[in-house]
């Protein structure tokens, strides 16, 4: 981009925009102002307002260095280091996925599902919680629940604490590293998980924005995809209190295949509700229920890791 100093919001706005149409960026218009607003610090509205006005030298320095970092396909959700998700506002940083839109629609199958249940006290368990988005959203939304977020990235539980201060529910979660299920104890009404499910060998091909800038851990599968799949099924019903559920996002060719494992691992599906399509018409959500059969007991218990709010 051109120097900026000397140009009005207007101007500003309309450069920005042109280059990133030019590099090929999607929707250039909205990241363009959501740059501007950025590097001037002024809401959408301030910038409308001050169209006409200098954007001046230290803001114009600050938007296009930020336009040098979209052109390298880092998302604007990163450069701004703030991911809207399900109407609230997340922090995101390199150590975490980028939360997505599709991953919505797990957080409606788990409300619907425990409609009539919100001002009931459940015990949430989110496995590969990156940003806490899933577990903090529905801790927001069922006031009485407590929940326990997960992952094997301890910066990326750091983000998570931190946006659960932010949003209001750091008295009703807790965050632990572990391996999947290794080292969980208790019981669970409602296991959820968004997580890795891309084949190994396919990632390198995805939108740069991904491929480049989500964490390699956090989109790799292994080579089939359902690696984690099958870490969460085997343990998932030791945890299940009676009654429980368990939600996990898939990509949207992999539905039969979890229901597979899900049956193998002897969680039960109700063949009508197993699989929730996201607003696209995608099959992106597979539900289950804690096993009826002693399948999941028999096994040692399990040390805990560290000390959940839902404890008794």
């Amino acid at each position: 981009m051109p120097d900026a100093s000397g140009l009005t919001f207007a101007k500003a706005f309309a450069k920005t925009a042109g280059v990133l149409r030019q590099a090929g960026i999607g929707s250039p218009e909205l990241d363009a102002r959501l740059l501007l607003c950025h590097a001037a610090g002024l809401t959408h509205e301030a910038t409308i307002a001050r169209a006409h006005g200098d954007l001046g030298r230290a803001a114009a320095a600050r938007l296009e260095a930020l336009i040098a970092r979209r052109l390298e396909r880092e998302p604007v959700s990163r450069i701004l280091g703030l991911r809207e998700f399900y109407g609230r506002a997340f922090l995101v940083d390199r150590h975490t996925l980028d939360p997505r839109p599709d991953t919505e629609t797990l957080i409606e199958a788990a409300l619907v599902d425990k409609r009539g249940l919100h001002n009931h006290p459940l015990k949430l368990l989110d496995l590969g919680t990156g940003t806490g988005c899933i577990l903090i959203t529905l801790l927001a939304e069922l006031p009485e629940a407590c929940g326990l977020g997960t992952d094997i990235c301890t910066e990326a539980l750091t983000v998570a604490a931190a946006n659960a201060q932010r949003l209001g529910v750091a008295k009703r979660a807790s965050f632990v590293s572990c391996d999947w299920l290794d080292g969980i104890d208790g019981k669970f009404d409602l296991i959820v998980s968004n997580p890795p499910y891309i084949p190994s060998a396919e990632i390198a091909a995805l939108a740069e924005e991904v491929a480049r800038h989500d964490p390699w851990s956090a989109l790799d599968g292994g080579p089939d995809g359902l690696d984690a799949y099958r870490r969460i099924a085997a343990s998932a019903g030791q945890v299940l209190a009676p009654n429980g559920r368990i939600l996990v996002e898939i990509g949207c060719e992999q539905a039969d295949a979890v229901v597979e494992i899900f049956n193998q691992a002897g969680l039960g599906l109700d063949g009508t509700r197993a699989v929730k399509r996201d607003l696209a018409g995608r099959l992106r959500v597979v539900m289950a229920e804690a096993p009826q059969t002693g399948r999941a007991e028999g096994r040692s218990p399990k040390k805990t890791l560290g000390k959940s709010p839902c404890s008794d």
